[in-house]
């Protein structure tokens, strides 16, 4: 079926996200390991996905591990470093696709302070449709209630006709499963040899 309407991941599709890169920038790999054996920041970060508040749930888990306190309020003080760099071919690419009149949305895991954060320092995230944010449903990929809800928020478009670019093989193939197509992002020159090959963007807009 033809393709009517392209749906985004942003974590590693529009802005690299890699906390642990940047710990073991601030830390050392050595000292980084401990602290995620240790600590649970990678579940903190899920809960915050789902609505909760980063803040706040960044200084308890602090409290709650005083041997690490300093280490764990470096997640709140760096989180803008860990979503960094953007990827500017992912984003002409994106706005490509809106200059022709393509739907465009954002179907994310992110938390809803902290996506409040990432606009204010990359403005292509809000050059969607819509966005479908966990943080605003408490629905996380790849959870299927979370495709139904954008399946039901665009009932103008059959789950066949719609595109969606994660970087998780889980999430693809969640959504796979009902029927969408998918593209697993590995790098942006891979997404524009699959946006040429389904006629979506010349070779010269792909670029």
């Amino acid at each position: 079926m033809a393709i009517e309407a392209v749906i985004f991941d942003i974590g590693n599709v529009l802005v690299e996200w890699h906390p642990l890169r940047e710990f073991d920038r601030l830390l050392g790999e050595a000292r980084r390991k401990e602290l995620f054996a240790n600590v649970d920041l990678m579940g903190m970060n899920d809960r915050v996905d789902l609505g909760a508040d980063m803040p706040t749930l960044v200084r308890e888990l602090a409290a709650a591990h005083p041997e690490y306190h300093d280490e764990v309020l470096l997640w709140e003080k760096h989180w803008i470093d860990m979503l960094s760099p953007d990827i500017p071919h992912s984003a002409r690419m994106l706005r490509a696709l809106r200059a022709k009149g393509v739907p465009t949305y954002a179907l994310s895991n992110f938390g809803k302070g902290t996506l409040s954060l990432a606009d204010q320092h990359f403005p292509i995230l809000k050059e969607f449709d819509h966005r479908f944010v966990s943080g605003h449903l408490a629905l996380m990929k790849p959870d299927p209630a979370i495709y139904v809800h954008v399946e039901q928020t665009l009932p103008q478009f059959a789950p066949q006709s719609l595109f969606f670019i994660d970087d998780r093989a889980d999430n693809i193939a969640a959504a796979t499963a009902r029927g969408w197509q998918g593209h697993l992002f590995q790098h942006p020159e891979g997404l524009a040899e699959r946006l040429i090959h389904e006629g979506l963007l010349s070779a010269a807009e792909a670029t």
